[in-house]
């Protein structure tokens, strides 16, 4: 015990001095582009505005502070309490646990079965159900669902052993990623992280690719799907370009945001280094390949890449025995994890409808408090939840879902299908002025909805 007690005292040492690091910048080599590892803790990012309003002058700065950006007046006092919490809560878990008691285990991953309380160690009894409600295990685990739920994904397909990961750099690197989104942001928060990884698993466990996909390949899956909106400030590359940020001047206003997740997830891997027992090649391939995944969710390349899939599929030439196919594959999975609110039960689909809406009606909050340009549906005075929602199923999820349904026709891709229809009626009836345009283009949603308007790209680029 007195072993265990003192490597527990280091690992709370360790998490205080990650609460109190700051961001920092690294250099890549091979293209000289800065690697911004993270954006952390209290950091104020000035960003210079270039408008004037009236030509009377213009406002020299704005001050953004991402961290607290979304924050609520009312519930500012509660944040340190529930960061205190979830810490507490992780530091119960480890001090449980075989491994760090010193007791004999002839498998570590046995710590899996100590770590969780009675109801989430259900409810991941049941984590392939198109049903599970991340919401439900986020309580239950006290705020910790995307590190319990990809450490659980990683032992269940085996990943943990046969990729040889150290138990306490996965949890280290889990953690960090966990903390690295922005748990004030109403939708681009952990919470959706995790969800978006429990929808891969899903996708993941389809005949077509449980069949075809290598252990490497559902490692990048689930990666992918845990960090592509790291450190997401909860604003859209439009507000970042127009605010002259430094991310957008850095990736020169293309796939800002994108650019920014995938490097920041590759800064946590290398400051954990996670993959430090694979080759060198290695580690840099899962690198750049990761890096692939996470850019195909930026939707200003919607069509593209729905092109793309809809002409493998016309040509039936997909080949899931070729590595660039199932990469491809894999980045059409993710895309759909990404967006596929819409197609989960009524019940939680309406949550991040509410929750995506509150996000960008406050960012038009603050751009109409500094006096810019409001970003098309930001404005909650011309758009209401309904109409958001009705717009964006309609020009960029259901083609999307029907392409996907053509390349897995399964229950699963029916059943989002089913959801999806069900979630617009709802929507639609709210909104009696939208049902009645949404239904002249609905006889072949795959195909009727080919260029969906700037409007609705713009609300999907801050959704993914």
């Amino acid at each position: 015990m007195g072993i265990a007690l003192i490597w527990s005292i280091i690992t709370i040492l360790f998490r205080w001095i990650f609460s109190k690091r700051r961001g920092a910048i690294s250099y890549d080599s091979s293209d000289q582009t800065a690697l911004y590892i993270r954006m952390l803790g209290d950091v104020r990012v000035r960003s210079q505005v270039g408008f004037e309003p009236e030509r009377r002058g213009s406002h020299p700065y704005l001050g953004v502070d991402f961290r607290t950006l979304h924050s609520r007046a009312e519930s500012a006092g509660t944040i340190p309490a529930r960061r205190i919490r979830r810490l507490f809560s992780f530091q119960r878990h480890l001090l449980s646990s075989r491994l760090l008691r010193g007791a004999p285990h002839l498998n570590p991953l046995h710590i899996l079965d100590e770590d969780y309380c009675g109801q989430a160690k259900c409810m991941l009894e049941k984590v392939g159900s198109w049903n599970f409600d991340i919401f439900l295990f986020d309580r239950l685990t006290n705020g910790n669902s995307l590190v319990f739920l990809t450490f659980n994904l990683l032992n269940q397909y085996g990943l943990i052993e046969l990729f040889q990961l150290d138990m306490v750099k996965l949890r280290r690197f889990l953690v960090l990623v966990q903390e690295d989104y922005h748990n004030q942001n109403p939708y681009h928060n952990a919470v959706h992280a995790a969800d978006v990884t429990q929808a891969m698993h899903c996708y993941l466990r389809e005949p077509k690719l449980a069949q075809s996909l290598t252990s490497f390949d559902i490692l990048l899956g689930l990666l992918a799907a845990a960090t592509h909106d790291l450190d997401h400030p909860g604003v859209n590359q439009p507000f970042l370009i127009k605010t002259n940020h430094y991310l957008a001047a850095l990736y020169r206003n293309t796939s800002v945001l994108e650019n920014h997740h995938w490097r920041s997830a590759v800064g946590l891997l290398r400051e954990t280094e996670l993959f430090s027992n694979l080759p060198a090649e290695d580690s840099l391939s899962i690198e750049r390949q990761l890096g692939s995944l996470i850019l195909a969710t930026d939707i200003s390349r919607q069509n593209e890449y729905l092109s793309r899939f809809r002409t493998h599929l016309d040509e039936n030439d997909l080949c899931l025995g070729n590595a660039s196919h199932r990469h491809f594959v894999l980045q059409m999975a993710l895309k759909c994890a990404d967006i596929c609110n819409p197609c989960r039960p009524w019940e939680l689909s309406k949550q991040w409808s509410e929750k995506v809406t509150d996000e960008f009606f406050h960012q038009g909050d603050i751009e109409k408090k500094y006096k810019l340009e409001i970003s098309p549906l930001c404005d909650s005075e011309a758009n209401t939840i309904a109409s958001v929602q009705i717009g964006f199923m309609t020009y960029v999820v259901e083609p999307l879902f029907a392409e996907w349904a053509r390349f897995s026709d399964t229950r699963l891709s029916q059943t989002m299908l089913g959801h999806l229809g069900l979630n617009k009626a709802s929507w639609s009836a709210m909104e009696p002025e939208a049902s009645g345009s949404s239904e002249e283009g609905e006889s072949e949603p795959g195909r009727a909805t080919d260029e969906p308007s700037s409007r609705v790209l713009s609300q999907g680029s801050q959704e993914s």
